[in-house]
């Protein structure tokens, strides 16, 4: 299976975006908004019949004592509310709409609904498997998160459903790697000069490309999933400034890209300045270096 996508991250990174990607694309977001749907239904259905039981289902605080909500929560649900990772991919998808009204649709919807099959899976997984404990036992008794997915699945949408569902959660990180890839490649042809019109020109940047890919296999991936949540953050918080600039020099309003930049400035500074792989300076002491460079970067 690692030679398999391998081999189709080559083709998706080289060849036309409509050769390859346009065609199974919409194959992998049918299985996905399946998926959603179905494990929502049945977590539902599971809640009233009394098999699973749903704790957003009440007024009571949840919230774990001496567990910081900000800026924590906001870094690790990293794709799921706002994607750095995504904006690096927005200039290929730019090139393939029409006009830009469409971009809200393509851009603002596309993340609206990733949002919403993250709070789904985070909603299914806690109704399964109960308390924060167990769902940790079941990570290390499935094998990690793919065979959790894989379980949750089969037990609640039966075999069939299973096979859909678990081809919409594998289409995820699929499809993040291939349009990474591709995009990378772009990048770094854009800022280099570098034609691409052959296949020669584009495998002399794809080659080293994948071979950073491949060496990054190696490292343990909790490791690179701490910094990459953070920095997918932070370049989010980036694209925000960036925007801003754009629709404020075009003068048109810049506040819906302001408005989440300076928020997620405050976010990511303040994560960086007291998390275990930063800083680790006192919380208070991290929220507050965080909300002044936020009010800094505002004026």
């Amino acid at each position: 299976w690692v030679v398999v996508i391998f081999a189709y991250y080559i083709l998706a990174t080289v060849l036309p975006v409509d050769t390859v990607i346009g065609k199974i694309y919409p194959i992998f977001g049918a299985s996905l908004l399946f998926m959603a749907i179905g494990l929502a239904g049945a977590m539902i259905i599971g809640h009233f019949n009394g098999s699973m039981v749903m704790p957003e289902m009440t007024l009571q605080n949840l919230h774990p004592s001496g567990l910081s909500i900000f800026p924590f929560l906001f870094t690790t649900i990293a794709c799921g509310a706002l994607s750095g990772f995504h904006s690096t991919q927005s200039p290929m998808m730019a090139r393939c709409i029409n006009r830009e009204s469409e971009s809200k649709r393509v851009f603002y919807g596309a993340m609206v609904v990733e949002g919403i099959v993250a709070l789904i899976w985070c909603a299914v997984t806690i109704a399964f498997f109960g308390e924060s404990g167990v769902i940790q036992s079941a990570l290390d008794s499935f094998g990690g998160q793919s065979g959790v997915v894989s379980h949750i699945s089969k037990e609640l949408l039966g075999p069939i459903g299973a096979v859909l569902a678990v081809l919409g959660v594998v289409a995820c990180p699929i499809t993040s790697g291939d349009t990474a890839f591709r995009s990378a490649r772009l990048t770094i042809a854009d800022s280099f000069n570098m034609n691409q019109e052959s296949l020669v020109s584009r495998f002399k940047i794809a080659i080293p490309l994948f071979a950073v890919g491949i060496a990054l296999t190696f490292i343990d991936f909790q490791i690179i999933w701490r910094y990459f949540s953070w920095a997918n953050q932070t370049l989010a918080m980036i694209m925000l400034w960036t925007g801003s600039m754009f629709l404020l020099k075009n003068k048109k309003n810049y506040m819906i890209t302001a408005a989440p930049a300076i928020f997620m400035t405050a976010v990511t500074f303040s994560y960086i300045m007291q998390a275990p792989e930063g800083f680790r300076l006192p919380a208070k002491i991290g929220n507050i270096i965080g909300v002044i460079v936020a009010v800094v970067f505002a004026i």
